[in-house]
């Protein structure tokens, strides 16, 4: 550090360049960042600061001219080098304080900053075009793979016929179930492709919402049925009759969280409810719970869900299959819609997946009152876990309420051989499979042999397997 005339203590090595000069505009010190960066050698000194700044001061008789207001902040300038060359500079132009008349000036090149800047700018352009060629290639294909897959699909169901035998319609039926689970596919890889690409918009509009939730039901009331479970929905009595929201993509969320419960669920029910949880104008917030008595999820697992292309673990995707969008997908919908996700598990008692939107609510049932005596309520057969059957009872092998369940999922397993519908046995046997957890060593072995028989469609290994538990089940 230097002591100048004015008795100011100026930073010599400073980084940032440093030009002390008067009232008449004369430099008077410049540190060796100034000389540098400007390629002067001591001539610097008793230069005019206009020489430096032309752009910002002025040279007049009296000393300069200037627009820029000194203070402490800092304003884009450009400074010029000897050679009349100039680069971009953020700075500060000070009184001092010690000494009247005198002004200090500090500046920083961004010469490299704004290069730098440029370069990031143009990374960010190009990533943005490779995103959307991307998303132009993936919704392409997609459509592209759809064509075949209906062509597929249509030619097979025009092929069924009463004179076919067994194994013929079991196979054309195995190929209309792939085409129908290529075609989910297909639909969840070019929504999220919308999704990433933020090309994806809602369409609101009035509907009726209980009418909604009555489709919703429709379309998961006999595979619940047909699995034993339980199914239960209800609706707050506020919630308005009519609302403003995108129906397809409520029923889409709705839809999957239900298709995710019943296929991770054996035992036990599925609830859903809805309730109005707030009102803000013309807007109100709904609130949906989806709740089951599955598999359950570990807390060390629940950050997993939401990602894309994800799953809990390897298991789930050969066991249950999937793509890991699904999920994914409704969170990215249920934000576009204003609300949130999270979900609430414990391992082997069950899920509650829980959402909220904002919606709109009709002008004529703005101020309508929707008090009613009691909720409006949807549900299937009763679940086999009663009021006097916990599903824990259930699960707990050896207990009343578990034989009675193996029994019951036997019979149906058993009816399912019978009727050459290996898909549906295989479902019973998985049920079969987890109400025999923590049996002795001897049942575990005829189960897997159950198992095994079933996966091979072999007839008579079934039922020796299905009489071996029989008589386990009636001593």
């Amino acid at each position: 550090m230097a002591e100048g005339k004015s008795g100011i203590f100026f930073m010599e090595d400073a980084l940032e360049m440093v030009l002390v000069f008067d009232g008449s505009g004369i430099i008077s010190y410049a540190n060796a960042a100034a000389m540098k960066k400007l390629e002067y050698d001591k001539e610097l000194c008793g230069r005019h600061i206009g020489d430096v700044f032309p752009n910002t001061f002025r040279q007049t008789e009296d000393g300069f001219e200037t627009e820029h207001i000194f203070g402490d902040e800092i304003k884009n300038l450009v400074a010029y080098r000897r050679n009349l060359t100039c680069f971009p500079v953020e700075a500060r132009i000070l009184d001092s304080r010690e000494s009247a008349g005198t002004y200090i000036c500090m500046a920083n090149d961004i010469l490299e900053k704004e290069f730098l800047n440029k370069e990031i700018e143009q990374v960010k352009q190009e990533a943005q075009q490779a995103l959307k060629v991307k998303s132009e290639f993936v919704a392409n294909v997609t459509h592209e793979l759809r064509t075949p897959v209906n062509g597929i699909l249509g030619n097979v169901r025009e092929m069924y016929d009463d004179s076919l035998d067994g194994r013929t319609v079991r196979s054309l039926k195995l190929i209309e179930r792939c085409c129908d689970d290529m075609n989910k596919i297909i639909n969840n890889i070019l929504d999220f492709s919308k999704l990433e690409a933020g090309k994806f918009t809602l369409e609101p509009r009035k509907f009726h919402f209980r009418n909604m939730l009555d489709y919703v039901k429709s379309n998961h009331i006999n595979k619940l049925t047909e699995k034993g479970l339980g199914f239960f929905m209800t609706v707050s009595p506020q919630v308005p009759e009519h609302i403003i929201g995108d129906e397809l993509r409520i029923v889409q969320i709705l839809g999957n969280l239900i298709s995710n419960a019943q296929k991770f669920t054996s035992i036990g029910k599925i609830t859903v409810e809805a309730v109005k949880t707030a009102q803000v104008n013309d807007k109100i917030e709904l609130f949906f719970m989806v709740k089951d008595t599955g598999i359950g999820i570990d807390d060390a697992d629940k950050d997993k869900l939401f990602r894309s292309f994800s799953q809990v673990d390897a298991s789930i995707s050969r066991k249950y299959g999937g793509t890991g969008l699904g999920l994914n997908i409704c969170k990215q919908l249920v934000e576009l819609m204003g609300g949130r996700i999270e979900v609430e598990s414990e391992k082997n008692k069950g899920s509650t997946f829980s959402f909220s939107i904002w919606v709109g609510v009709c002008e004529e049932e703005e101020n309508a009152s929707f008090q009613k005596e009691s909720q409006t309520v949807f549900e299937a057969p009763p679940p086999l876990a009663g009021e006097e059957e916990s599903v824990e009872d259930i699960r707990k092998y050896g207990t009343p309420q578990n034989f009675k369940t193996l029994r019951n999922n036997l019979s149906k397993l058993i009816l399912c051989v019978e009727m050459e519908n290996w898909e549906k046995a295989e479902m019973f046997m998985e049920t079969v499979r987890e109400l025999t957890n923590g049996a002795p060593r001897e049942v575990g072995r005829v189960v897997l042999r159950l198992k095994m028989a079933i996966q091979k469609e072999n007839y008579d290994k079934i039922t020796t397997a299905f009489e071996e538990l029989n008589q386990i089940l009636n001593p």
